[in-house]
């Protein structure tokens, strides 16, 4: 190999060394650990005498025969495709909508941002204010009392609602720049054809924008199938397991009942799940490419 060429090897190589630095330490090894401690039994008595026995798959079978399991499944199915279908219809509404320029359009976008960067926990606690039994603002307005977090049919829907509110700013965001990145001239020719409104959102604007959707819904159920804040802040996981999911169970093994390897069989279950999504959903995304 020339000395030029392994020159720029080199470079490449030391650029990678700073990601690396990172990710080995914050990434890889918390998964590696994890992935150990669903097979061992990990409790407190650990952290005193070191000592973590193999139990094989004991915690998934335990876990699974569960009698909360499989309503936190679920709930995490219905907590997930709510969610995203909320959010991602109602981004793409309000990203098409701030395509046109009218005054104020920028710092409407700006304030579209506010619930994203808003810390979680904060959310929660506020949205629990609002949807309270007794003394809640949505209560007051409509001057009823259905109980939002304290009624089993209605607090996973109450928790729906609060995790759409929270993740439109980014379907928004990322859908609204992806738009932006299709040329007008593409619309002005779809027009002299009669391609307008609906029409040329199916035939112009969706084919272009389908590889930014691929993103957003792909990052959004991942990021979905992992919401612990915003339950936990609003229910807890109640009234009677009604909005348990995979992740507060989790939660609940690991830092209630302190069965690390269970809690971790538990988040284990969740990362395939999110894996087999994303690898699932690619791959058809990508055969409907390439056929169409």
């Amino acid at each position: 190999m020339p000395r030029t060429a392994k020159r720029h090897r080199t470079l490449q190589l030391l650029f990678l060394v700073p990601a690396l630095a990172y990710l080995i330490p914050f990434f890889a090894y918390p998964v590696i650990k994890n992935v150990l401690m669903g097979f061992q039994e990990y409790t407190t008595r650990t952290f005193y005498t070191g000592e973590a026995p193999w139990v094989g798959l004991r915690n998934y079978s335990e876990v699974i025969g569960s009698a909360v399991f499989d309503r936190a499944v679920l709930n995490t199915v219905l907590f997930t495709a709510g969610s995203i279908l909320g959010q991602f219809v109602l981004g793409l509404g309000i990203a098409l909508y701030f395509r046109r320029r009218f005054p104020l359009s920028g710092v409407l976008r700006s304030l579209i941002l506010l619930p994203w960067l808003i810390p979680l926990i904060v959310s929660g606690a506020v949205w629990r204010w609002i949807l309270d039994q007794d003394n809640g603002a949505l209560n007051r307005v409509l001057h009823a009392n259905p109980g939002w977090l304290t009624s089993t049919s209605l607090a996973l829907i109450a928790c729906i609602i609060v995790n759409i509110w929270i993740g439109i700013p980014f379907n928004a965001t990322i859908l609204h720049g992806g738009l932006q990145g299709i040329p007008a001239e593409l619309y002005e020719a779809a027009e002299l054809d009669g391609a307008t409104g609906w029409k040329a959102f199916r035939h112009v604007t969706w084919p272009l924008l389908r590889p930014v959707v691929s993103v957003v819904l792909v990052l959004g159920v991942v990021y979905t199938l992992k919401v612990l804040d915003i339950i936990l802040g609003l229910t807890g996981g109640g009234p009677a397991n009604a909005t348990q999911t995979l992740a507060t169970q989790s939660y609940h093994l690991s830092f209630v009942e302190f069965d690390f390897g269970q809690g971790a069989a538990l988040s284990n279950i969740l990362i395939v799940l999110s894996l087999a999504f994303a690898i699932v959903y690619l791959r058809a995304n990508r055969r409907a490419i390439d056929e169409s």
